[in-house]
């Protein structure tokens, strides 16, 4: 009985995600914003804009409201159910979720979080000795298995591994080059996986594990274009390096005189790189965020990070593998940091940022606005849940 029990509350819970999915891709005539959940303060940590690295004008990007306000209803009570991580000081960049029960979460402070129970509880996980560092990035093979990204200049950029759900952690990697400086990390499957640094002596710097992050070694230069003057990765949501299949990736840039994606069909071996119509010529515009579901339709997401600044064009599709870049024909009102497509949709997706959630239905093509509360970064998994975290230790799931 026990066991029975157990079984329906989660289809039910599946029912329900899958209810709310559904429910945000009615037509847009039919559509109302989101209700939105609570949330607490913000902290230090946001987007890295320019080679230096300074993190100051970026604090102040950051102050996105503390809530949510929806303009009438919700779409059928569809909503960011907040999730309290009990960590109001952190701000979170990180974010891999497994299922609808599982979801690690990583930010500044060093701090680390786990979560088996949808979030209804969390477990501060961090790697001991690890307060001093940013984490910006995770990626988790399940509940027990998960590989985390520190960012900065030198030493500050450090990879950790854990095998029993955060119990202990391996350092596999500690940058030792002080121009080197790395943002985020992507895999392709339990083992396979890249982690992209910012350009030194003129190209992108990208390190390469074949062993499920356990060790680390820096792929050759050959292969990678010149980066351009002031181009650079942002440290933003971790989705500025994002796999597709067993061997594409692909790396968004900005702070050069065009905002670019690169493309690798041999796992970082050799690149490929596009313009893109989302704007930059500044340290703080460009491609953030980047999410595929295949290896040929994709999405870029971005802008200008600071409040005070629009964003016009702040998106842009591919159907070519990222060899070709169109803008949105209505693109997100603002910046934004994170992007997901949503689970088995082959025209639905999320972004996020400070000021708000946008959605598509039409493939990345129109945006509009369904919440207006500030996350960072964004995922779905597979049995159709959606995950958002961002200031203010803040985390939230998708619910109806």
């Amino acid at each position: 009985m026990r066991r029975r029990g157990r079984t329906s509350r989660l289809v039910a819970a599946g029912v329900a995600c899958g209810a709310a999915l559904a429910a945000l891709t009615v037509p847009a005539a039919e559509a109302r914003p989101l209700a939105h959940g609570t949330t607490g303060r913000a902290s230090a940590g946001q987007p890295v804009p320019d080679t230096e690295h300074t993190n100051r004008a970026a604090e102040a990007a950051g102050a996105g409201s503390a809530h949510g306000a929806a303009k009438d209803s919700g779409t059928a009570g569809v909503h960011w159910a907040a999730k309290d991580s009990g960590t109001p000081r952190v701000r979170f960049r990180g974010l891999a979720a497994v299922d609808r029960r599982t979801a690690w979460l990583a930010g500044t402070e060093g701090t680390v979080l786990r979560t088996t129970d949808g979030g209804t509880s969390w477990r501060n996980v961090s790697p001991p000795g690890a307060s001093g560092l940013q984490f910006r990035d995770v990626t988790a093979f399940d509940a027990r298995r998960a590989v985390v990204l520190a960012i900065g200049e030198g030493e500050a950029s450090r990879v950790y591994r854990t095998d029993d759900g955060g119990t202990t952690w391996t350092e596999s990697f500690r940058n030792t080059d002080p121009k080197a400086f790395y943002d985020c990390l992507a895999f392709f499957d339990r083992r396979h996986g890249l982690a992209l640094g910012d350009p030194v002596d003129g190209k992108f710097r990208v390190l390469s594990t074949a062993d499920g992050g356990r060790s680390w070694r820096v792929l050759p230069a050959d292969g990678m274009p010149p980066a351009l003057d002031g181009e650079a990765g942002f440290a933003a949501s971790g989705q500025c390096l994002v796999t597709a299949g067993p061997k594409d990736v692909w790396l968004a840039t900005g702070g050069g005189a065009h905002a670019r994606v690169l493309h690798s069909a041999d796992r970082g071996l050799t690149w490929t790189a596009a313009d893109t119509p989302v704007p930059a010529g500044d340290p703080a515009k460009g491609v953030f965020a980047l999410a595929f579901r295949d290896r040929t339709h994709g999405i870029a997401v971005g802008g200008d990070y600071r409040p005070d600044e629009p964003s016009p064009q702040a998106a842009a599709v591919t159907a070519d593998g990222g060899r070709t870049w169109r803008p949105a024909a209505t693109p997100p009102p603002a910046y934004r940091s994170g992007a997901a497509w949503l689970p088995h949709s082959r025209t639905a997706a999320l972004a996020v940022g400070p000021t708000g959630t946008d959605l598509t239905t039409d493939g990345g093509r129109s945006w509009r606005t369904i919440d207006t509360g500030s996350y960072d970064t964004v995922t779905c998994t597979p049995d159709l849940s959606c995950w958002a975290a961002g200031e203010q230790g803040r985390v939230a799931r998708l619910e109806r």
